[in-house]
């Protein structure tokens, strides 16, 4: 009896555009600084909010600076910092949510009480009042982000690891009489880990615009350093001539965080499909 073809895997167009995107700014991220012609803050040409041109592919900025140049150094500052961030919101609000899965009622209930204050705040509420208390500074922006946004992740790997300690072979391990820290990080944590990294990417996504915000009200990165969102305020002033140096940092902002959204959806999708197919 002849075997049916095995399908292919094919990769979705829009997932593998999202990834190439985030690998391109990734990229950019690391080895932008020393891919950059010109030095940042170097005036190098007259004329101010100059169009595209091959000595200033992306135009001049409102001092007459390389807008090239800037951008791939202030993306180092975008991704680096939201990368940080991402990272230690979720790797908190896991650590919170497998404390609390196999610690007493009453442990469980104080941290989920605390997770539930934090989030009733609002992130750009929390970060203005953070800023206007302590002022601004890059430990501090991460500080505010990974408040922000550690009880959100809390809440998902929580349901997460309330699903997965609830199933038989979490109880056996118990019955053998595990510790706690062991149950929590060799028999939960696998099994939740791809729906916390998903998260991890959304996160991501969520504080390169909060940051990015944060700098567009100047609160956030300070000169003479600059994120793709102080970029786009400091050159808000060619807005009436549709100057590159503001189009080109809004766009690299809207690229990224649009790129991130098409892979997390790609994984997502690929992930309920093969649940459905199981």
């Amino acid at each position: 009896m002849a075997q049916a073809p095995r399908r292919k895997r094919r990769v979705p167009l829009l997932g593998a555009i999202g990834a190439v995107v985030c690998l391109f700014w990734l990229l950019v991220a690391v080895f932008g600084g020393w891919l950059a012609p010109h030095n940042i803050g170097e005036v190098v040409s007259d004329n101010v909010f100059d169009s595209l041109s091959a000595m200033y592919p992306l135009g001049t900025d409102y001092l007459g600076r390389d807008m090239l140049s800037r951008i791939l150094v202030g993306a180092r500052y975008t991704v680096g910092l939201a990368l940080i961030a991402a990272v230690l919101a979720s790797g908190i609000g896991t650590s919170f949510a497998l404390l609390a899965v196999v610690s007493p009622r009453w442990l469980e209930g104080v941290i989920s009480r605390v997770m539930d204050a934090l989030i009733s705040i609002p992130s750009k509420m929390l970060a203005l009042v953070m800023v206007s208390a302590f002022g601004s500074s890059v430990p501090l922006l991460i500080a505010t982000a990974v408040l922000s946004y550690c009880p959100g992740s809390f809440r998902i790997a929580r349901s997460l690891a309330a699903n997965i300690e609830a199933l038989e072979y979490v109880q056996v391990a118990r019955t053998r009489g595990e510790p706690r820290w062991y149950v929590a990080c060799v028999e939960i944590l696998p099994n939740m880990l791809n729906p916390v990294l998903t998260d991890l990417g959304l996160r991501f996504g969520f504080i390169v615009l909060l940051l990015s915000g944060m700098s567009f009200l100047g609160l956030g990165v300070q000169p003479p350093d600059a994120d793709l969102g102080s970029l786009v305020r400091e050159n808000i002033g060619g807005l009436s001539q549709g100057a590159p140096a503001l189009v080109a940092p809004a766009l690299a902002i809207g690229s990224l965080t649009v790129a991130i959204n098409l892979l997390i959806d790609s994984i997502s999708s690929r992930r309920h499909r093969r649940s459905g197919g199981q």
